[in-house]
């Protein structure tokens, strides 16, 4: 089979299950009692195993098969469940996690998870995880007599027919010491005294691998003798570095009933009230069937070529527009007035299929967090609202990292101790708010907390220490400003360096991340009740709303989400201060940047009396950008510079108006520092 067409599918189906396994164990950590979860969870193992096996990654496929024998344990009530048992189940997620990642990079998903699947073996006979799996244990004794293989027909035909010829049939489990050296060769001892006293119709791992020793301390090997059980054992106990012999005797006829049984269950779970059951079936079934009718799997280039098309059209139809105006002509008016109304629900069309929910951000973090407060010994609930956002893909792909620094920071320094938290009158499970919301042609993202909140004389004091304010100018900050100076580069107010934070990394990139999308990042905080993180980010990075403006005969774009707004000053109104023009707007001083310098416009010799400014701003900083005219609003396609003009100063991109001229578009950013 050619897997190469299938492999896309695959690895986003894996990642898929993968995530669905993260988050239903998170609800059975919440909810242990709860079966109908555990279905849940070994429904995607199963699923992700078989589609594992038919790709040809066996590493996959049997560490996944090992979770789902826990699973399957779990689910028919053999083990209870435990933190203990989740947090190797968590970290077998974590490894297949690894695994598909390796094969979406181009790597072979190749991993050593040895130790993992040895604690899933232990789980699974109810080892080494103390007196809470003691009744589980209890319950499985006396399935050991049971067979644990399954066989196809021909073997079931063998040992039927040597039974009835009087021989015995024997499941053989073997474990070997964990510091054998030659485990092939005490596999091959153990088989050759088998074969003296009868014949070998199965082994668990094949003989192929048993050679190869690939397997851990123990195989299962399917025998048929005249000896009894109890021979065989002595027989197999005399070879070296043996630990233990564990032989059964298998019973056709039970066999036959759990293997039936098996078939069965894998086609309809039994449960205790089967009408309810069918029921659910039904339903799941007519869901999916709904649901796989509605939507359909498209590559993201196809969507990035589909928007760049549109972008063209975007262009023409604005010289479409022009062309219109100049002749006016009726017929055509009303033409390109309707072309422009389908080409505008065109664009709301595509913008929307570019449009992501936050939530596939958003789903990766309480496992995080889970993690975090085990590792800072903490009580943390995540909360999560407006998962259901949309973003642009090209945003939700930047997005993540960003949240991620801000999330740990507020576990790590705002979240206090269950001790502290309780001495200070509050509950000793800390609260986090992750929330999204639509607000104009913004999206808002806050992180919210109920711990510490932020010290303003520590901030200052550590500001102070670093040369990124003055003691002068310290008393005369907000508090708002004084919480901003903690996105400084290589600030930090921890005291100890951790894993978490502590080394000053981590706020300075957030804050240039979120201002390279367009977009700005704010802090409020109350000392002792908690911090508040507020993201604001553009809708979509393609198609902006813009005001164009001339200087001398060239054009310009100004993104207007950057404008707070224009006007027109007198010369004699500008200012001199430490060497710089500025204006006094609005009782706050404004420094003047004269963009054609910046440029290196050509310029006429005329100096006007009358000088048209647009405020820009970035955080609480601002600046009047200095330009000969405005010419208007106007919505235009955000084009690169390319590889060869990305290092430009001030220049985000480029876009063509529809009188086919290029206008470049300014970034603000770049410009106020």
């Amino acid at each position: 089979m050619e897997v190469n067409q299938y492999l896309e599918i695959f690895i986003e189906e894996s990642k898929e299950h993968l995530q669905a396994c993260n988050e239903k164990l998170l609800d059975l950590e919440k909810n242990p009692a709860d079966l109908s979860i555990v279905n849940d969870i070994f429904r995607s193992a199963h699923t992700l195993k078989g589609m594992s096996a038919t790709m040809g990654y066996e590493d996959l496929a049997n560490l996944t098969h090992q979770m789902e024998n826990v699973l399957d344990a779990i689910r028919n009530e053999k083990l209870t469940v435990s933190p203990s048992i989740l947090d190797v189940v968590f970290a077998a997620v974590d490894d297949l996690e690894e695994m598909v990642f390796s094969i979406a990079g181009g790597g072979d998903g190749k991993r050593d998870v040895s130790t993992v699947v040895e604690q899933l073996k232990k789980i699974e006979k109810g080892e080494a995880f103390g007196a809470e799996e003691a009744k589980s244990n209890d319950e499985k004794a006396p399935a050991s007599s049971q067979s644990e293989q399954q066989y196809d027909d021909f073997e079931h035909t063998v040992m039927q027919q040597s039974k009835e010829k009087g021989y015995n049939c024997y499941e053989v489990k073997v474990i070997l010491n964990d510091n054998c050296l030659l485990k092939a060769a005490r596999v091959f001892m153990v088989f050759e005294i088998l074969e003296q006293v009868g014949e070998v119709i199965k082994a668990v791992p094949s003989v192929e691998l048993l050679e190869e020793e690939k397997f851990d301390s123990q195989f299962h090997v399917t025998f048929i003798t005249k000896e009894s059980a109890s021979d065989i054992e002595n027989r197999i106990m005399k070879v070296s570095e043996v630990e233990l012999v564990d032989v059964n005797e298998i019973n056709l006829d039970t066999l036959k009933k759990k293997e039936h049984f098996q078939e069965a269950a894998a086609t309809v779970e039994v449960e205790e009230k089967p009408q309810e059951k069918e029921k659910t079936v039904r339903k799941a079934a007519k869901q999916s069937s709904a649901n796989s009718s509605k939507t359909i799997r498209v590559n993201i280039e196809r969507l990035d070529i589909l928007m760049n098309l549109f972008e063209e059209l975007v262009i023409d139809r604005g010289r479409l527009e022009q062309i219109s105006k100049e002749l006016n002509n009726s017929e055509l008016d009303d033409t390109v007035e309707r072309m422009t109304r389908i080409s505008g629900d065109l664009q709301n069309i595509i913008l929307n299929m570019r449009m992501v929910p936050v939530e596939t951000v958003f789903n990766r973090f309480p496992r995080m967090i889970r993690q975090l407060a085990k590792d800072l010994n903490k009580k943390i609930n995540l909360e999560i609202i407006g998962a259901e956002t949309e973003l642009d893909r090209t945003v939700i792909d930047e997005i993540g990292d960003p949240l991620v620094h801000l999330l740990r920071n507020a576990i790590d320094h705002g979240i206090e101790l269950p001790e502290k938290r309780l001495e200070k009158g509050k509950p000793e499970e800390g609260n986090v708010v992750l929330k999204a919301y639509h607000s104009g042609n913004h999206v808002f993202i806050e992180i919210e907390d109920d711990g510490a909140g932020i010290n303003r004389e520590k901030v200052l004091q550590k500001a102070i220490d670093r040369g990124i304010v003055t003691e002068q100018s310290a008393p005369l900050l907000t508090d708002k400003q004084v919480y901003e100076l903690i996105l400084a580069s290589g600030f930090s107010t921890a005291e100890t360096i951790s894993d978490v934070s502590g080394r000053g990394v981590g706020l300075d990139v957030v804050k240039s991340t979120i201002e390279s999308l367009g977009g700005t990042i704010t802090i409020d905080a109350k000392e002792g009740k908690g911090s508040l993180f507020s993201i604001q980010l553009p809708l979509t990075l393609s198609i902006i709303s813009v005001l164009l403006v001339e200087l001398e005969k060239e054009k310009f774009a100004i993104p207007l989400s950057s404008i707070i707004e224009t006007a027109v000053i007198k010369k004699v109104d500008i200012l001199h201060a430490h060497n710089q023009k500025v204006i006094d707007f609005r009782g706050k001083i404004v420094p003047l940047v004269f963009l054609k310098e910046i440029f290196e416009v050509p310029t006429a010799a005329e100096v006007e009396e009358l000088i048209s400014i647009v405020i820009v701003r970035k955080g609480d900083k601002m600046a009047a950008l200095v330009v000969d005219s405005f010419i208007g609003q106007q919505e235009i396609v955000l084009k690169s510079l390319g590889n060869y003009l990305n290092t430009v100063f001030a220049i985000s991109g480029a876009t063509i108006l529809g009188d086919g001229q290029v206008a470049l578009i300014v970034d603000c950013n770049s410009l106020i520092k």
